[in-house]
């Protein structure tokens, strides 16, 4: 790796591009602020605390203001409706998501490399026959502890509606009642990602205004990468006065569904998974939350579960936000890095807690041939307690 490819050197060449040293859309900056991961790793150890992830994202950002005027107009259009138009409204997404399922269902897929589209379609999550509802709905428990709001997502409703089920019964297990407004969205971590800041504040003000309007006392998210962009909603809208508190109380209460039952106090399951298993930590869970311990506890909590730990299980699976789609060359080297470690812990079954992350390796282990499944933690911890004596 060379020094420009390591984060003193990005640093290095942004300031050179602030100070007017460098240009902005010269081809080695570019390229080397779209090769980052924004995996936050380095932040999270760095002595001085350095921001380097808004810092990149910023860059980003810039890179592509200017550059989006130098695109043909068709290039334009299809970024607007793939990550503006389509993740401004749920309901979109749902029909994007229905003609993806009959694609895949009709066998039309076979024919994405004609398009170009080959590794777009390998990496896309099988959609499921039902989506998430979310519809004003409540769980409500007797005697509850308190009200939680959970965050639908994405590509979490309409690809793993099961995740969000589970997520909702170990919920109302730890004696949390469970609401599901409508008003929520997309939390805009893909925006930003993308360069796109400014659509991604738009969301969050969609997402704070539902929260407020929940009166939940906690705001639980079971997707790593949308957990890591919610608490950062207080950093997103510092500049604005009207919007800048309300982002602050709203990030000050986002927790990532480990954390929440992790804190409370589950007696063990009762039921049984007979399984070597071992826990892929998403990047924005264990690096930019610093969550790292609750999951591996509450994996060990479960009963005939042989919890085996895997070399590098904090470095990058390759999935990044759209990082697999952006820079794909580099994002099989890590996937197969990845696989190639899961495969010496000789697990049948990978944990993790974000999507993105179940999708790439999920992906990755299917094309090495490796006999494992991966499941969201809260999927096994649900297993462990479906025993109807402890529902």
């Amino acid at each position: 790796m060379t020094e420009t490819s390591g984060p003193r050197g990005r640093i290095s060449l942004i300031k050179a591009v602030d100070e007017g040293e460098l240009d902005l859309l010269s081809p080695g900056f570019v390229e080397q602020m779209s090769q980052c991961l924004d995996c936050r790793a380095c932040q999270a150890v760095c002595p001085s605390a350095v921001p380097y992830g808004p810092m990149l994202e910023e860059m980003r950002a810039r890179i592509e203001h200017a550059s989006a005027p130098l695109r043909s107009a068709g290039a334009r259009t299809a970024h607007y409706i793939l990550l503006q138009w389509l993740f401004a409204a749920p309901t979109r997404l749902r029909g994007a998501a229905s003609l993806l399922r009959f694609a895949q269902r009709s066998g039309l897929t076979a024919l994405a490399s004609l398009f170009g589209l080959r590794e777009t379609v390998r990496l896309a999550p099988q959609i499921s026959d039902r989506f998430f509802p979310v519809e004003d709905q409540q769980y409500a428990v007797s005697r509850a502890a308190g009200t939680a709001m959970l965050h639908v997502g994405c590509v979490m409703q309409v690809a793993f509606a099961n995740v969000h089920e589970a997520t909702i019964r170990m919920l109302n297990r730890a004696r949390l009642s469970v609401v599901v407004p409508r008003a929520q969205g997309c939390c805009g971590a893909l925006a930003v990602h993308a360069g796109d800041p400014e659509f991604a504040r738009e969301l969050a003000r969609i997402n704070i205004a539902a929260f407020e309007r929940s009166s939940a006392d906690v705001y639980v998210v079971n997707a790593a990468g949308c957990g890591s962009a919610l608490k950062e909603y207080g950093a997103w809208l510092d500049d604005d006065p009207a919007w800048r508190e309300r982002a602050q109380a709203f990030s000050s209460r986002v927790r990532d569904i480990t954390e929440v039952l992790d804190a409370m106090e589950l007696s063990p399951p009762r039921g049984r998974i007979d399984a070597r298993v071992t826990y892929q930590e998403p990047c924005h869970l264990v690096h930019a939350q610093r969550v790292s311990a609750a999951p591996r506890r509450l994996l060990e909590k479960i009963p005939g579960l042989e919890l085996v730990e895997m070399n590098e299980s904090a470095v990058c699976c390759g999935s990044a936000g759209i990082y697999n789609l952006t820079e794909p060359e580099m994002a099989q080297r890590l996937q197969a890095r990845k696989i190639g470690n899961i495969e010496a812990t000789g697990a049948t079954i990978v944990a993790t807690a974000n999507p993105g992350c179940a999708l790439q390796v999920t992906a990755g282990l299917r094309a090495a041939g490796v006999q494992a499944s991966v499941k969201h933690i809260v999927e096994l911890l649900d297993q462990a307690y479906s025993s109807s004596l402890q529902d």
